[in-house]
């Protein structure tokens, strides 16, 4: 079931927090930042698969079976340049870019480019608690205007 809106402007906002917080363990948990399978890394992966099964094929048809050493060397050189294409045709290794949000929604709703990790926003207090403190009386303050 998808999100809401609502929920993940919340979950965005969450993340932002714990980036704001903690952004070693937020880098941690997010893991490498890039973007998985970009277009040209995908079509290189590919054609460097389809280049090692044309091998594998040629080498079984090509070679007699009383040379059975060259094509088991072969072929088994052949699949494994099919296998490395594949790697790196779903690694993404070659998409360029940074994932992860590319900015922040703001309480009124509006979308703002999302701060740099480190810097303050100019004329923000410094928070105060932990995370989890902070969350706490969101959680709180929530409950409270609902069934208040």
């Amino acid at each position: 079931m998808p999100l809401s809106e609502h929920e993940q402007r919340l979950l965005e906002q969450m993340e932002q927090q714990l980036l704001s917080d903690d952004p070693r363990f937020a880098s941690t948990m997010r893991g490498p930042r890039r973007q998985g399978g970009g277009k040209r890394s995908v079509v290189v992966g590919v054609g460097v698969a389809v280049a090692g099964l044309a091998a594998l094929v040629a080498t079984v048809i090509l070679i007699p079976a009383e040379h059975r050493g060259w094509v088991y060397g072969i072929g088994g050189l052949a699949f494994l340049v099919m296998l490395g294409g594949i790697l790196y045709a779903v690694s993404g290794a070659g998409g360029g870019g940074e994932s992860g949000p590319v900015g922040v929604v703001g309480a009124d709703g509006r979308t703002a480019p999302r701060p740099q990790a480190g810097h303050q926003r100019p004329g923000r207090p410094r928070r105060q608690g932990t995370f989890m403190q902070r969350l706490e009386q969101r959680w709180d303050r929530r409950r409270d205007d609902r069934w208040g």
